[in-house]
């Protein structure tokens, strides 16, 4: 059906709409209360003042609807089609697929905290998403140190003998012995919750009378451990700022802008007390007003937070969304949730604060990025230099062989453009013509599939029989390293002539001494140690040596758990595979639930039964 046609037919209702470009690429996602007058207005002649909208529009070859029952609806729709998606004329926040939670598994009977980049719907408490790892790293530490739960792995305790090392050295309250009971040991887990929801005053009192009724009761060794308990949750509350004396729960957010980003900072308020702050890089801000930013951020940012406060102090939102947002965030949190954009006052004074220090963070990333910027240039221009290269090695290929004795051989292809990884671009092999331990026919091996495929691949690009998305080996390095040195040098060379590449840069890292051998010269080239090129060349070579052993490991993981296997009467080949499948590791069938084992394809209960028991006993 043509635009024209579509336009004519948009319904009148609320919605979602999406721009394709001409591969079909969703490369923006709106929400409409009238699709119809929404959609329009894109192709009239008021549209062309917009930069972005020009420039969207230029790419812009199809548009699909999706209709709903309410504008709260279409806007979270839009929320979600934005994560999923990420296209690329929509604002996004950096990473934001990999931001670190924290997770209380609740729906277990003794439960744990750990960090966690997945949130399910599981009946477990999150919390988050963090910025800084680090920090969720520390936090997690202080928890494990405040309150002694457990850190073992397995969702069902199966029941022990002897404590371990953890409980001995008062870390956990040893449920897997039955030390505790389950009643006290929820009791802890609630702390928890309090001190994570920034309750500590309630958490404190709680303490502090469990603490006095253990005295009573001539439980002196449980007294003091309530003891210390409460000196650090307390400890942890002196360090927190007080911003308000009416005791609400409230979120803080502010804005600074770079060239084409913003800074956003989130103030976390709660029970009157600044408890935390997150910051969020945000990119394709460029042609947006500040009001369009936060409003954007604001439906991603609570599409994944997992708490809701009562307020939320603004900066900046575009008036005619405040109320479709009030009613979502209410449905979210189960409670009315007031967005406020403060004029004077203290809470002024908060969303101030918070964009000054918005301000402070994007300078530092800015300058930060700067100083890295200018140190990769001076690395790649001095290793263009050394190894007399044609231009800047912006591409760079790096090849490394990981075995065990010849067994479970596999190499690894890691990427770095301009300078820094391009994980995305990572691939692995497994070695299928070399027996043994040769590092050097393996390293021939896996270059010519990868010239090969990269040659066939273009050729097919070139000839449209192929689109370039899906190509992965069409572009080829400016310089490519091998992880050794003229043994597996010459098996690249070779590899080189052999596909018709001989005239790609290559060189070998050898390690010990880190020299580099390049063809032709009999001796090899030594940088000093601070040179930029080879701390270059060294975090190029680690990587791929990285890479490769993970994936060595792996296997050789999921060969060692097929064999063991094996003991298992009833467990035959089928059930072997499936199992592999499902669990993929020693440990992860070591700490499966009867009921998940069960629930794999080709079991039933009396296999699971075997597998449960063999492990235990």
């Amino acid at each position: 059906m043509e635009v024209r046609d579509k336009l004519a037919q948009l319904p009148d209702s609320p919605g979602v709409y999406l721009f394709r470009d001409g591969s079909e690429q969703i490369i923006y996602v709106g929400k409409a209360v009238s699709l119809k007058s929404r959609v329009r207005s894109y192709f009239s002649s008021a549209a062309e003042r917009d930069a972005k909208v020009r420039a969207m529009m230029g790419r812009a070859r199809d548009f699909e609807y999706i209709t709903t029952d309410s504008e709260v609806e279409a806007l979270i729709l839009e929320a979600n089609l934005i994560k999923e998606h990420r296209p690329r004329y929509n604002i996004s926040l950096k990473d934001d697929k990999t931001y670190p939670y924290l997770k209380v598994t609740t729906n277990e009977q003794y439960p744990r905290v750990f960090i966690t980049r997945r949130v399910i719907k599981d009946g477990a408490r999150y919390f988050g998403p963090y910025t800084h790892v680090g920090a969720v790293h520390e936090t997690l530490k202080l928890l494990r140190r405040i309150f002694p739960l457990r850190t073992c792995k397995q969702q069902v305790l199966a029941p022990r003998s002897r404590p371990c090392l953890n409980q001995h050295i008062k870390r956990c309250l040893g449920p897997c012995c039955d030390l505790v009971t389950p009643e006290e040991y929820r009791k802890l887990v609630d702390g928890v919750l309090l001190f994570m929801e920034g309750k500590q005053e309630d958490l404190v009192e709680g303490l502090r009378q469990r603490m006095e009724e253990a005295a009573v009761n001539l439980e002196f060794e449980r007294a003091a451990e309530l003891r210390d308990q409460l000196l650090a949750v307390e400890q942890v509350m002196e360090r927190q700022k007080i911003v308000s004396s009416d005791n609400n729960d409230r979120d803080v957010l502010a804005m600074a802008r770079g060239q084409d980003e913003a800074c956003v900072m989130v103030f976390f308020v709660r029970g009157g007390k600044l408890i935390g702050r997150e910051h969020f890089m945000v990119e394709g801000t460029a042609d947006m007003s500040r009001d369009e930013v936060l409003t954007a951020f604001l439906k991603q940012y609570y599409l994944r937070a997992e708490f809701v406060p009562r307020e939320v102090l603004v900066e900046n939102v575009l008036a005619g969304e405040v109320e479709v947002l009030e009613h979502w965030l209410s449905d979210k949190r189960g409670g009315r949730v007031y967005l406020i954009r403060p004029q004077r006052g203290d809470k002024k004074r908060l969303v101030d604060l918070a964009g000054r220090n918005a301000l402070l963070v994007l300078q530092e990333v800015e300058t930060g990025r700067a100083v890295r910027k200018d140190e990769l240039q001076q690395a790649l221009q001095q290793l263009a230099e050394t190894l007399e290269l044609k231009t800047l090695p912006l591409r760079m290929e790096c090849y490394d062989i990981s075995n065990t004795q010849g067994t479970e051989s596999v190499a690894s292809m890691v990427v770095f453009e301009e300078g820094k990884p391009a994980p995305h671009q990572y691939r692995r092999f497994k070695i299928k013509t070399v027996t043994g331990p040769d590092d050097f026919a393996s390293m021939r091996e896996v270059l010519n599939r990868r010239l090969a495929r990269g040659r066939e691949e273009r050729e097919l690009v070139n000839t449209g029989q192929m689109s370039s998305r899906d190509a992965k080996f069409q572009r080829f390095p400016d310089l490519l390293v091998v992880d050794g040195g003229k043994g597996q040098l010459s098996s690249a060379v070779a590899s080189l002539e052999e596909q018709g590449f001989s005239y790609l840069p290559v060189c070998g890292l050898a390690k010990e001494e880190e020299l580099i051998f390049l063809p032709g010269r009999a001796e090899p080239v030594r940088l000093p140690e601070n040179s930029p090129a080879l701390k270059m060349l060294q975090r190029l070579r680690d990587e791929a040596h990285r890479f490769a052993v993970t994936y060595h490991r792996r296997l050789r993981v999921q060969r060692n758990l097929k064999s063991m296997l094996e003991e298992i009467d009833g467990i035959g080949a089928v059930r072997r595979r499936e199992l592999l499948k499902a669990f993929g590791s020693v440990e992860k069938i070591q700490a499966a639930a009867l009921e998940e084992l069960v629930a794999v394809p080709g079991m039933n209960q009396r296999a699971a039964q075997a597998v449960y028991d063999f492990f235990r006993n």
